[in-house]
């Protein structure tokens, strides 16, 4: 009976969650359309970018942290985003996004290990993108759905909070900073 109670509650959970009444994914761009700076992905995801960040896992502890530097480019609409993670476990990971700009601050990405297309919209000091990851062999190979925020700072700093779900429940959460390298000059 207790096991049948805690399916039901972890069911009704996911469905709140899923229909975003509260918490991380009660969030919408429009709530951000007047918050400023404005975030310019041409501008802000540009050059070299120093990020560092933690991984926390279902049990909300962290699993791993890590360093990554980025190489942002544009050509008109079209723009890559090239990212070189190096993990507290001693893993690398290479990742390319690339994004094309659309209509009404709508973008979509791609990468490798995504899978079909990444959508995005940018409002106000805020991105937000939604997409569906394929995790490496070694960290299980699971699909998740993400929904990845990333807030502009004051400072030029960008902190980046994404959720990862499986089967509607979440499962990691990455939370991380994006800044222009200081060393990129070196």
């Amino acid at each position: 009976m207790k096991v049948l109670i805690a399916l039901l509650l972890l069911a009704l959970a996911a469905i709140l969650a899923k229909t975003m009444l509260f918490g991380f994914r009660a969030q919408t761009p429009e709530d951000y359309s007047k918050t400023g700076p404005d975030f310019i992905l041409k501008k802000h995801l540009s050059g070299t970018i120093l990020s560092e960040g933690l991984i926390y896992g279902p049990k909300g502890r962290v699993t791993n942290s890590f360093v990554a530097r980025m190489q942002g480019t544009w050509d008109g609409n079209q723009g890559t985003l090239s990212e070189d993670f190096t993990y507290s476990n001693g893993s690398v990971q290479r990742r390319k996004w690339y994004l094309t700009f659309g209509a009404g601050n709508r973008f979509t990405a791609t990468a490798d290990d995504i899978v079909g297309e990444a959508t995005g919209i940018v409002s106000g000091s805020t991105v937000m993108l939604e997409y569906r990851i394929i995790l490496p062999e070694d960290a299980g190979g699971y699909t998740l759905d993400v929904t990845d925020w990333m807030y502009l700072a004051a400072n030029g700093t960008i902190l980046n909070r994404s959720e990862m779900r499986k089967f509607g429940i979440k499962v990691a959460e990455l939370v991380a900073t994006m800044r222009p390298d200081p060393g990129a000059d070196k």
